[in-house]
């Protein structure tokens, strides 16, 4: 019976594949084992190096100057567009910058608030940073400056260095320090291609995360919605309400700033519904914010509802933004945990960036260059922080914004920078008797759009872990910090990375009747396997120490399941398909060795079918393929089924 399976099936063989003889099979296998070495490590380093710094093609003085001119239109954009910028894109350009600075304005007010510096520090990070990234950024649409995530993670942060109540300078001073490493982790991972850093953050924890920080930023904005004089330094839920609670028994209530924030936060609320239900309103919620500002200030000065309890942002700075080159603290003994800061506002400053920028970026269908773009964010950083700036980067709210109101290119940050730079030097008095209650109703305002029920439901639909992910990270920052809700989201990211890595599944093969192709018998129940060859596919990149032992016991455990179980099946050969595995380092080529020889003292042979470049290098340094003997080596898995099928066996 078993020889009428192996004709029928070696007939069927040859049938699909006429041209697989025995002689063209052992020539695929010496193309196999006579390939040349890969290139090392070092060389792959300096390749890299080469096509990321010096031109290809020949070095010629023309291509020299060429390339010089390539280099810096990659470094600066804008000498590449702006030779064809035209007066019909300023027009828009100049709509939208205006409308931006509209929104922009008292946004940066509010969230230098959260973060808890002097009001110009927002409407400085408003200027300089917009003006850089407009030379370096390749982006089109999105709009810089201050954000309230990174705000918060600031206020949330550095106050355990520095008290900002107690001494304000050098609590400001840590924050431009902490300003100067954000921007050079930037700068270094787009100069050193390491975007892949910021995928650390998954788009789980990611939403998670932000969902979390917008609850945290609403309760923060209490302090200004109620008047409180005295709030906690926490962001954790249960610590800022007992300082809520606290504050109605210890401190005098003033209602009007409640009155005033609740009352032109339904206004600003208003405004958007009428502007996503009608897209040719899309000025009116943009300009609701500084309508808010201008109409409570008017109201305060003329009421004197600041003799009244109401709390105002009083006199500011204005004027162009300083310089802050000697406030930078490199020797301050709290220097490793600033430089710990900024790595963590690096990445999430670059994730929402990134993010916020391929979103606009596919809709006007052109490519985002993520590495150009952490280099662009990593310089407007260092050079903000040397001019009184902290971090800003792509904010989703005012890009959706600026898309709206039909930008074309970033000339419409330009226009904004400038707006705000006049608004500095013109408006900074008129400012003095601004409620802290309206800045707090328009950072609120903003909060919803950081929640994402939607995509929360779909991640739970889609992948069971990633939501749990997404629900710890929540949780943390919620009733934890924005550190730890971090460090969950990490902590859980890769422990399944680690978990997916060293318990890798194997999977029995099978071919589809009628075809050439070998799959896995579980999901195709209707795959047959060849009679007594085992195949079996690795299901992992790399076989390693970390997973090499693991894997060798499920394989023994199937070639057991298969030959003691039910059918008792007999097996002559065991192929070990290896086209999905990069990789494998010297344990993992010990438990092949191992495997090896427990299936010899079975009575089986061991096959070994597309294994990868490096694979077959190392096997090869290692002699096992001495071992094995170089004719169980295989191109294909179908070329192992064929080779051991017309070997005749005994089955």
């Amino acid at each position: 019976m078993g020889s009428l399976l192996n004709e029928s099936f070696s007939i069927e063989l040859q049938q699909l594949d006429a041209a697989s003889t025995d002689t063209a099979r052992k020539e695929r296998t010496q193309w196999l084992l006579t390939s040349p070495n890969p290139p090392s490590l070092w060389h792959e380093l300096i390749n890299t190096v080469k096509e990321t710094v010096l031109p290809r093609g020949k070095t010629t003085k023309q291509s020299r100057k060429g390339a010089f001119f390539s280099f810096m239109q990659g470094l600066f954009p804008i000498l590449k567009w702006g030779r064809n910028y035209k007066a019909t894109k300023f027009k828009h350009d100049l709509m939208a910058g205006l409308t931006l600075a509209s929104l922009c304005i008292p946004q940066s007010i509010g969230y230098a608030n959260l973060a808890k510096l002097d009001p110009q520090y927002g409407l400085y990070t408003s200027v300089v940073p917009p003006l850089i990234y407009a030379v370096m950024g390749s982006s089109r649409e999105i709009a810089i400056g201050p954000v309230a995530v990174v705000s918060l993670l600031l206020s949330a942060t550095v106050p355990k260095l520095v008290d900002p109540a107690v001494d304000p300078i050098a609590y400001r001073n840590l924050v431009f320090t902490a300003t100067f490493f954000t921007g050079a982790f930037q700068a270094v991972f787009g100069l050193f291609r390491l975007g892949f850093l910021v995928d650390f953050l998954s788009h789980a924890a990611i939403v998670g995360f932000m969902g979390g920080a917008a609850i945290v930023i609403g309760l923060q904005q209490l302090k200004g919605f109620l008047g409180i004089n005295h709030f906690t330094t926490k962001t954790d839920v249960v610590s800022v309400l007992v300082a809520v609670f606290k504050s109605f028994h210890n401190e005098p209530w003033f209602p009007l700033n409640f009155i005033l924030g609740c009352s032109f936060l339904v206004f600003i609320l208003i405004t958007r519904f009428i502007g996503k239900r009608n897209k040719k309103m899309f000025w009116l919620p943009a300009m609701a914010p500084l309508v808010s500002v201008i109409l409570s200030t008017l109201i305060v000065y003329l009421t004197k509802a600041d003799q009244h309890g109401v709390k105002i942002v009083k006199h500011f700075k204005g004027g162009l933004p300083p310089s802050s080159v000697h406030q930078l603290q490199f020797k301050d003994p709290h220097i490793g945990e600033v430089a710990k800061i900024g790595l963590i506002c690096a990445i999430v400053a670059l994730t929402e960036a990134v993010a916020v920028g391929r979103s606009f970026a596919s809709i006007k269908g052109y490519h985002l260059d993520g590495n150009k773009e952490m280099t662009a964010m990593g310089c407007m950083n260092l050079v903000g922080s040397l001019t009184s700036c902290y971090i800003g980067t792509g904010s989703f709210s005012r890009t959706a914004v600026n898309f709206s109101a039909g930008c074309e290119t970033v000339v419409s940050n330009i226009v904004m920078a400038i707006t705000v730079l006049i608004s500095l030097e013109l408006l900074t008095k008129l400012l003095y008797y601004t409620p802290l209650a309206i800045l707090a109703s328009i950072i609120i305002s903003a909060l919803p759009g950081l929640i994402d029920i939607n995509e929360a439901y779909h991640i739970w639909k889609v992948d069971k872990t990633d939501f749990i992910i997404c629900i710890a990270t929540f949780f943390g920052v919620l009733f934890g910090s924005v550190e730890i809700g971090l460090l969950i989201a990490v902590g859980i990211s890769f422990g399944k990375i680690i978990v997916d890595t060293i318990r890798p599944s194997v999977e029995l093969q099978g071919r589809l009747p009628g075809t050439y192709t070998f799959c896995d018998i579980t999901q195709f129940p209707v795959a047959t396997e060849a009679p007594g060859i085992l195949i079996i596919r690795v299901n992992n990149a790399s076989l390693c120490f970390a997973n090499a032992n693991f894997i060798r016991q499920r394989i023994l455990r199937l070639v057991k399941h298969t030959t003691d179980g039910h059918t008792k099946k007999k097996i002559n050969v065991l192929v070990l398909d290896m086209s999905n595995v990069m990789n494998v380092d010297t344990s993992g080529i010990v438990a092949l060795e191992e495997l090896y020889r427990e299936l010899i003292s079975q009575g089986m042979q061991l096959g070994i079918a597309s294994p990868s470049w490096k694979v077959i290098n190392k096997l090869k340094a290692a002699k096992f393929l001495d071992k094995l003997g170089k004719g169980w080596i295989f191109l294909t898995v179908g070329d192992a089924v064929d080779g051991c099928l017309t070997s005749k066996m005994d089955v």
